[in-house]
């Protein structure tokens, strides 16, 4: 029996809470930055929202 506590771990970019390495996650773990899809979606609408304000106008 394989014990989870040595598995990597890395703080989610948006909520700042410690989330560990997936098995879904192998082949791109250095890519990942978001805990959940949740928080990849929101982070993902707010640079959206930010980069709306910035257009300028034509």
């Amino acid at each position: 029996m394989q014990r989870k506590q040595h598995l990597p771990q890395k703080t989610c970019a948006l909520c700042q809470r410690p989330f560990v390495w997936r098995k879904k996650w192998a082949r791109c773990w250095d890519e990942v930055r978001y805990c959940s899809e949740r928080c990849r979606r929101t982070a993902k609408q707010q640079c959206a929202a930010g980069r709306q304000g910035h257009e300028p106008h034509r």
